[in-house]
């Protein structure tokens, strides 16, 4: 029989099979998502540099106003939101990392409401 994992090891694993994968460049950076219980976090990162060059989250007052922080109404939010600073940041084309988490819900609502704002993944 195989050996039984726990939620936070299959996460762990998926996420870094994930990352082997993909890697954000200067041209084409990494959009990374965190999921908690509460808020959803989406940073865009630059690999090659180390850096984070856009960020946006569930917990900045513009979202949290609207009273739809925990679901995928305030994770679509979120996406725009993102989509929106990297248009500022003249950054278009991206590639989605999911962080270990399934492409469903949340997830999938912020990815939807980046591709409305204008980024291309």
């Amino acid at each position: 029989m195989g050996k039984i994992q726990s939620k936070k090891t299959a996460r762990a694993r998926r996420r870094m099979s994930i990352r082997k994968k993909l890697r954000g460049t200067a041209d084409r950076p990494r959009v990374a998502i965190f999921r908690s219980a509460r808020h959803i976090y989406a940073q865009i990162i630059d690999d090659d540099a180390g850096k984070t060059l856009v960020s946006a989250s569930t917990l900045e007052q513009a979202i949290r106003g609207a009273g739809n922080a925990s679901n995928k109404d305030g994770a679509s939010a979120v996406g725009k939101l993102l989509a929106e600073r990297a248009k500022d940041a003249n950054i278009t084309n991206v590639v989605f990392d999911r962080g270990g988490f399934l492409y469903h819900g949340r997830v999938a609502a912020l990815a939807e409401g980046a591709r409305e704002g204008g980024l291309v993944f």
